[in-house]
């Protein structure tokens, strides 16, 4: 069992910075994919941004260039630092972690409000 724990978040100003930090936690961990995911009041859930063990980095169009993952493999935790942000990012922020060989485990999500 892999335990998906989510930390930031906030209200903020339009033009403002905020960095979200997800943590998986458990024994025998295993993690690949990790990555963070929002929903906006009335919309599906979408992607923002993931991160292979490898390295290798997904952004959805609409955040490239402001938003930036990272990952520390060796503590199993991801990170997201968001700027420039914008009303429309406004959303409640899930992590999701993926244990091998593909079972997923989400937060319990974490608001982010971008409002003057």
């Amino acid at each position: 069992q892999v335990q998906v724990v989510e930390s930031g978040g906030g209200l903020v100003q339009p033009g403002g910075s905020l960095n979200l930090s997800c943590a998986a936690r458990g024994s025998a961990l295993i993690i690949n994919d990790m990555g963070w995911y929002r929903q906006a009041p009335g919309k599906q859930r979408e992607l923002v941004a993931t991160i292979t063990r490898g390295g290798s980095i997904t952004y959805a169009d609409s955040v490239k260039g402001r938003f930036t993952i990272s990952r520390d493999n060796a503590k199993n935790t991801v990170t997201l630092q968001m700027n420039s942000l914008k009303p429309e990012d406004t959303a409640v922020y899930y992590c999701k972690t993926r244990q091998w060989p593909a079972t997923d485990y989400w937060g319990q999500g974490t608001q982010v409000t971008v409002s003057s």
